[in-house]
């Protein structure tokens, strides 16, 4: 590991005045799970280390009837899994993240890291650059290479890696907003749009600028919409996901009065389902046939495969399925 300079600021504004404009200069460091890793391996390099884990307030859970939850940006998900407001109101989110990486890791890191954390592409992971191009020729090597883990869904490239955030999927389905910080104050966004897909090698996968902190999560109340989330592993015990499916239902009696699926391990960002997807449900009762349907459209007919990816395709399919039969027996 490199050296570098450690600063403790006591609040978000010392936070980001201690921040780079330039991505690389300077990271953030709050559980450290993920950014430690990546700093021992020599994939990032950081001049400076910005600790925010002194700043008051970022380690909060709050729920109001009428606003819904708000959970600080320093919230172990360990803790967000246990909350009992959590688990009352949003039992589906609280299970999520019980599930979520292994133990000891869930009692480190925090709800706006694992947002935030980097792709788990081997690529990356070795140095070779978000893009994944070879050096000499340009070429993707995802691509040309071993991709069994990659995107099936917004892979046209250049980008192929798969959004790491089994937690994000869920909190979109529910609603979610995230707001950030930085030197022109706080700005808040929906959650789906903080994912983006980059170009070029000198972007993020995030919409954060290089000086600026995310603060908080945001879920609105409850409103009588019914929730599934489905994984499918590898291994039981801890692993990342190959696909997952999170879903928000309306039901009018027996009948699916709107739907919200967004898929997870699948795609360079949390993958929302377009229209096409809630329209194969919309007015349906939801049986076994109508969540295998809507499978379908949201994995089967745009998946595309890289080569060594293929299995996704169907995983994806069944996760939506199961994750919307899921939702229907929930009370």
């Amino acid at each position: 590991m490199r050296a570098f300079e450690y600063v403790t600021p006591k609040s978000k504004e010392q936070a980001v005045g201690l921040l780079s404009q330039n991505w690389g200069d300077t990271e953030l460091l709050a559980g450290g799970t993920d950014l430690l890793a990546l700093m021992k391996d020599d994939v990032v390099a950081p001049k400076r280390l910005v600790n925010v884990k002194s700043i008051a307030g970022l380690d909060a859970i709050g729920y109001n009837a009428r606003t819904g939850l708000r959970i600080g940006a320093l919230v172990r998900i360990a803790d967000f899994a246990d909350n009992a407001d959590v688990r009352k109101y949003y039992p589906t989110l609280a299970r999520v993240a019980d599930d979520a990486a292994s133990p000891q890791i869930r009692n480190q890191a925090t709800m706006a890291g694992n947002l935030c954390q980097r792709p788990r592409c081997w690529y990356f992971r070795n140095g070779f650059g978000l893009l994944a191009k070879d050096p000499q020729s340009g070429k993707s090597l995802v691509v040309e290479g071993d991709n069994r883990y990659h995107a099936i869904l917004g892979n046209d490239g250049p980008a192929y890696f798969v959004s790491p955030s089994s937690i994000a999927p869920a909190l979109i389905a529910a609603g979610a907003k995230i707001r950030v910080f930085g030197p022109s104050g706080a700005r808040e966004l929906p959650l789906e749009k903080f994912y983006v897909i980059p170009k070029s090698e000198n972007e993020r996968e995030h919409d954060l600028r290089s000086n600026e902190i995310v603060i908080e999560i945001v879920v609105p109340p409850p409103s009588g919409e019914r929730f599934g989330h489905y994984e499918v592993r590898q291994k039981a015990e801890f692993d990342w996901p190959l696909a997952t499916a999170s879903v928000a239902l309306k039901m009018s009696g027996n009948k699916v009065q709107a739907a919200r699926i967004v898929m997870g391990h699948v795609a360079p960002i949390p993958w929302v389902c377009d229209k096409y997807v809630e329209a194969t449900l919309l007015g349906q009762p939801l049986t076994e046939t109508t969540a295998n349907a809507a499978g379908v459209v949201a994995a089967e007919k745009p998946g595309k495969s890289l080569g060594k990816n293929a299995y996704k395709i169907r995983l994806a399919h069944v996760a939506v399925k199961r994750a919307l039969l899921q939702a229907v027996k929930e009370t």
